[in-house]
């Protein structure tokens, strides 16, 4: 029993030893993220990502605002880390723009296999979305076009020659 309480008490240690160490470094990280204005613009704004955290737990569920703050900071990270991978991609490639495809790309090159099939399925349905979106938005400026010419022709206005 003894030899179980030292043991136990050895993980408790460790536990607290790491915990203390990741307060440490969390404070300090905080601390110099809130003296630092791009530090604070590099970080997705902690209400987005606590309407995300809570879209996953129970209704009458609570979030401390440290769990928040160290989601918030995960998130950014991760959001950087991918981007800088796909980033660099285009940079090899002479390309200024990044797109969706460099980070569908970035995540599997990064070892995040298992997500970048549904971000690729994401991707293509919202490019479909975005030819349906500009196809109607064609198809209302042509009808708006289309109504301009006939009250050119109702009201007899002249039309511009463009020999003239």
């Amino acid at each position: 029993m003894s030899a179980s309480n030292n043991n136990n008490n050895s993980n408790n240690d460790n536990n607290n030893t790491f915990v203390e160490s990741s307060k440490a470094v969390f404070s300090i990280s905080m601390a110099e993220s809130s003296s630092s204005t791009s530090e604070q613009e590099r970080l997705v704004p902690i209400a987005n990502v606590g309407r995300i955290m809570k879209q996953i737990l129970p209704p009458n569920a609570k979030i401390s605002k440290e769990a928040k703050e160290t989601m918030q900071e995960c998130v950014s990270e991760f959001i950087g880390f991918v981007t800088g991978e796909a980033s660099d991609k285009c940079r090899k490639e002479r390309r200024k723009t990044v797109n969706g495809d460099d980070v569908c790309w970035a995540m599997t090159a990064l070892g995040f296999d298992d997500y970048a099939p549904p971000l690729k399925r994401y991707l293509e349905r919202y490019r479909e979305i975005e030819v349906d979106r500009a196809n109607q938005n064609r198809a209302a400026n042509t009808g708006e076009n289309q109504i301009n010419d006939d009250n050119n022709l109702l009201f007899d206005k002249p039309q511009r020659d463009s020999a003239g």
